[in-house]
């Protein structure tokens, strides 16, 4: 919650709008790596993990959080990123192919899901999802689109997690295999 309140005063001092702001909501397995795979971007002004999808409130890291994804909520200046950019991003940092979770993480929570709020973010994630499918029509692509719902932040220690935890992170996401399982999948594409 002190970051959202941070990011808000820090807009307001430097004279942003919510005019100039947008919001998008993927999850792709663990939200550490999620977060720090477009907490870099430009034009990505904050990514928050969390979780979203499903209709326990208020769930939390270490507690329940059943029937929810772990997921990122990045907000974003559209005259800097498009949402297409974010789109584009998302995919080459996730196995589109696993249905049982991304990487070592398995189970309903680390599921691909792309959460569209409106029509034309869904228009563009429906295309995006045609697009990786003509890339690879021997597979099966099973992630999926579903509608934005409430999105809840996790506990603040899991926030920026890859920066108060470098060393743990690093490990963790080699030991997963992420990184070179997106190398077998998406090539150079790959964004590590």
């Amino acid at each position: 919650m002190q970051k959202i309140l941070i990011l808000v005063t820090a807009l307001l001092l430097c004279g942003q709008t919510q005019a100039e702001q947008a919001t998008a909501v993927f999850a792709g397995g663990c939200f550490w790596c999620m977060e720090s795979d477009y907490q870099d971007m430009d034009g990505v002004i904050d990514v928050i993990s969390g979780f979203t999808g499903g209709t326990l409130a208020n769930p939390t890291y270490n507690g329940n959080h059943q029937g929810h994804y772990e997921a990122v909520l990045i907000t974003y200046d559209p005259a800097v990123v498009t949402y297409q950019q974010l789109l584009d991003h998302y995919w080459v940092n996730i196995d589109p192919f696993d249905d049982r979770g991304q990487f070592c993480d398995k189970g309903f929570e680390y599921k691909a899901a792309i959460f569209v709020e409106g029509e034309s973010q869904a228009d563009l994630a429906k295309q995006s999802l045609e697009a990786v499918k003509t890339r690879f029509p021997d597979q099966a692509v099973v992630t999926e689109i579903l509608p934005a719902s409430r999105f809840w932040p996790v506990e603040e220690y899991h926030q920026d997690y890859y920066l108060k935890n470098p060393v743990r992170y690093k490990y963790y996401r080699w030991n997963c295999g992420r990184d070179q399982r997106l190398k077998v999948i998406w090539g150079d594409d790959a964004t590590h």
